[in-house]
């Protein structure tokens, strides 16, 4: 959010916070949400930059193309495991991993 709208409603009485804080999550269930969406974003990138359809992914992995979208959607019912497979199906290192996670999390703290 742009900082001269986030003034803008504080001025008028409203309370700027995140979604952790509106959902009462927990530090562990912020950072665990956090790390799914760098996953999923990674993996879409990837994915993209690689001119590959969700379909041949899915083919790659021994999964279905609407498993591949719920991934990058970053869908609760997706495991951490699988979208960590699918990176290294891409090429991805444990280093790009890393680092995509650490990108995401760089101001994000509570």
């Amino acid at each position: 959010m742009k900082t001269s709208k986030q003034e803008a409603l504080e001025r008028a009485g409203w309370r700027v916070g995140d979604a952790g804080e509106f959902l009462d999550l927990s530090d562990v269930e912020a950072a665990l949400i956090d790390v799914r969406l760098a996953l999923a974003t990674e993996l879409k990138a990837r994915r993209r930059a690689r001119k590959m359809s969700q379909a041949v992914l899915a083919q790659r992995v021994g999964s279905s193309q609407s498993r591949v979208a719920k991934m990058e959607a970053a869908d609760r019912s997706v495991s951490i495991d699988l979208l960590v497979r699918c990176l290294l199906a891409l090429g991805s290192t444990r280093g790009d991993i890393g680092r995509a996670i650490a990108e995401r999390g760089k101001g994000l703290a509570r």
